[in-house]
């Protein structure tokens, strides 16, 4: 008997069909074959938004194979990723393979490993149309929105190609407002006063920190208010009041869920989500393993949820007490409680063999997959562990003059810190806070008295809020419910290709940025509202709960979507948004008004500002900066046709220099002139006559000569090549 087993990747067919053996034939779809055709709206309106669907171009070949092996299968199980996506992508199969929906066997793997496929396989399903139909709603919202939305953000700022979306344009605009907030951020001053004390006979030097006077919390705004407080220390007498002991616990943080991942290994790694994703990806699917083979590291990397298996807590449990001890496994175990509405169709991301550490698999895995697997392992290894147990002390201090006991007037300054009586779960995996740190405090008694050594007062200046980081930005999506964990490293990659930039790991929005989310926010409100995308997602939640008609819910959206698009048509006719990174000093010779950076389809070009009344245009220069060294013109940035960057000079054809070296603002040592930097990181004067270099040509292909041809020498760009580059190669001239 011959069974067909599909599954989403190249690689999880592998793992799979080791595990499962001879008698099945184990094929991968690479995710989709079909979807909405790319170049139509391909949703039928007022057919209650029946999609159009088409096989994927370049998924012919792969659509025949799956095809004729089914066609000598006697049994098809349809084994593609355990999400609403995965569904979806069976369901297409199981039309393209023409398959009865009804009995077609549909199999899920939260794990890759012996027992999960076999129990998958043993206890097969049918294909849950209420997560086929959530998809296709969010599928086919994300199309008329895009359809309707991008086309028009482009067209009213010139820039050809622009995407707007359901979920990304809302995602632009939390981070728009953040910047908004931070330009209009005031900066309010504040002092800081201290004393440095010691303890007699200690001579050990402690600081502690003003934090009340007579009438309650200290707040000083300026130097003349914290002198005020320094005059008052002048002869003071510092007496211990108050030693108060205590003791607190933490306690680790559960398993990973998908959001959680990829904001840990943002701050921990300095991951981006899409190279995040990628990498669990790659774990979850299986990687040859020595000693093991191909083998599935982690569970699957799509969940909401923080459940583990009783199995894997019971062989956690017994790895903590080997390697560590009986102390670090807690008398009661814990369970943790999902917060808010999820999805727990799936365990937490946990390793499928928690036996096998990072260190066994470091030699067998990329050093991106093991740095993950590496914080999975340990992340969910610690949330099987004690607790950590703190000592912890606070001392007060009042300060008092002779003068001021009559009075009742004092001044208190406190301080306070912690020692680790028990490690727990940071033995592995620290919380992460770097900030608060251990401290060793001094061993007083209440009554003491201190001897002064001297005072601290510190200017301070209240901060803007930061920008959003990847992972800032993540936690901010998932609280609002905007989206799904599963597509925010696909939402980030979409917005920093044009409207956000990454400053310092800040995600700083660009000018285009700001002016399409201004234009979104007046004309389409709702699109970018957080509370309306997180009730759609809501929404989409009840769909694949079986709660909600998908048609229903699309009729109600785009009735009111349509009209709003009809009417921001008609208020913005004539529009156009010119942008202050797109004007130029450059002067129209038709009619003279200033000519503005445009966007066509080959790119870059200058049109006058006064377009339709003057239609002048002319071709867009990158200026260098730098003269050229044969005849002094400048020195400007070309490209070929096939997008290769070289540099020529603006007086061709007259003057035929050309190069692949970037220009540098440094200068010759020997002629003056400008020095130009090859590709193997040279500094060269490129007069013929000087001939000065920097250093000896590094190679910057591996294994081969400078030149992307092995052996062979890139030859220089000629400017008279610019339409058809007969190169491929892009190294120096």
């Amino acid at each position: 008997m011959s069974v067909l087993v599909i599954v989403e990747s190249p690689t999880k067919a592998k793992t799979i069909k080791k595990i499962l053996g001879s008698g099945y034939d184990v094929k991968a779809s690479a995710g989709h074959v079909r979807d909405l055709s790319p170049y139509t709206l391909s949703v039928d309106i007022k057919n209650d938004f029946k999609p159009e669907y088409t096989i994927i171009k370049g998924k012919e070949k792969v659509v025949e194979e799956l095809k004729n092996a089914a066609g000598k299968a006697d049994d098809i199980y349809l084994a593609t990723d355990p999400d609403r996506e995965g569904e979806a992508i069976s369901w297409h199969l199981a039309n393209v393979l023409n398959l009865d929906i009804d009995s077609t066997k549909r199999v899920k793997f939260n794990e890759i490993n012996k027992k999960s496929v076999n129990e998958g396989i043993n206890h097969p399903e049918t294909i849950d149309m209420n997560l086929v139909n959530a998809q296709q709603a969010r599928r086919i919202l994300d199309r008329i929105v895009g359809y309707r939305l991008s086309p028009f953000v482009s067209q009213k700022t010139g820039r050809k190609r622009l995407s707007a979306g359901r979920v990304q344009s809302v995602a632009v605009r939390i981070i728009v407002d953040r910047e908004n907030e931070i330009n209009a951020f005031v900066p309010e001053e504040y002092w800081t006063v201290g004393v440095k004390l010691s303890a007699p006979p200690s001579r050990a030097v402690f600081q502690a920190a003003l934090v009340q006077d007579e009438n309650g919390k200290v707040k000083i705004s300026n130097k003349e208010e914290a002198d005020n407080y320094l005059n008052r220390l002048d002869g003071a007498v510092y007496t211990v009041e108050s030693v108060k002991k205590g003791q607190r616990t933490r306690s680790p943080a559960p398993p990973f869920t998908t959001s959680t991942m990829q904001q840990d290994a943002s701050h921990r790694l300095g991951f981006t989500s899409a190279r995040t994703m990628r990498a669990a990806q790659e774990l979850f699917e299986g990687v040859d393993i020595k000693g093991y083979g191909q083998t599935g590291l982690i569970t699957y990397m799509r969940t909401d949820s923080t459940r583990i298996s009783d199995e894997s807590r019971a062989a956690g449990n017994q790895f903590i007490e080997e390697n560590y001890g009986k102390e670090y496994i807690p008398a009661k175990q814990r369970y943790f409680s999902a917060k808010g509405r999820i999805q727990d169709g799936h365990e937490a991301i946990r390793p499928v063999f928690p036996q096998l550490t990072p260190d066994q698999i470091k030699s067998s895995v990329t050093p991106d997959q093991y740095k993950l697997y590496d914080l999975i392992w340990k992340r969910f290894i610690a949330s099987l562990m004690d607790n950590s147990v703190l000592s912890t002390k606070k001392i007060n201090i009042l300060s008092q003059r002779e003068e001021d006991k009559q009075n009742d007037k004092f001044l208190r300054f406190s301080l306070s810190g912690y020692k680790v009586k028990f490690d727990g779960f940071t033995k592995l995996y620290g919380t992460g806070d770097e900030e608060e740190k251990e401290s060793e405090l001094p061993d007083i008694s209440e009554g003491q008295t201190l001897k002064f050594r001297d005072t601290v007062s510190e200017q301070h200046f209240t901060q803007p809020p930061a920008r959003f980081s990847e992972a800032s930005l993540i936690k901010t999506l998932e609280e609002t419910g905007i989206g799904r964990p599963s597509t925010y490293a696909t939402i980030i990659s979409k917005i920093t290709e044009k409207y956000v930039v990454r400053d310092k790991k800040q995600l700083k929005p660009t000018e285009l940025g700001v002016a399409v989310t201004d234009l979104l926010k007046k004309e389409f409100p709702k699109i970018v509202d957080t509370k309306f995308t997180a009730g759609m997602e809501n929404d989409l939640d009840e769909v694949e709960e079986g709660k909600e008609d998908y048609i229903k819910m699309l009729h109600i959206f785009y009735d009111d979507f349509q009209a709003g698009y009809e009417k921001a048509k008609n208020e913005t006719k004539g529009l156009k948004i010119h942008l202050e990174e797109d004007k130029t000093d450059e002067i129209c010779e038709v009619c003279g008004r200033p000519m503005v950076v445009k966007y066509g389809k080959y790119g870059k070009f200058l049109g006058c500002s006064g377009y339709p009344e003057c239609t002048n245009t002319r071709p867009f220069i990158e200026r260098s900066g730098v003269k050229c060294p044969l005849c002094g013109g400048d020195v400007i940035k070309k490209t070929t046709k096939k997008g290769y960057v070289f540099y020529g000079c603006s007086n061709y054809p007259e003057c035929k220099f050309a190069t692949w070296d970037t220009p540098t603002a440094e200068t010759c040592p020997k002629c003056g002139k400008a020095l130009f930097k090859s590709r193997g990181g040279v500094l060269k004067c490129l007069d013929p006559e000087c001939g000065y270099a920097s250093g000896e040509e590094k190679n910057t292909y591996s294994g081969k000569k400078t030149g992307r041809k092995s052996g062979k020498k890139a030859s220089s760009p000629s400017p008279g090549e610019t339409a058809e580059h007969k190169s491929d190669e892009s190294s120096t001239a």
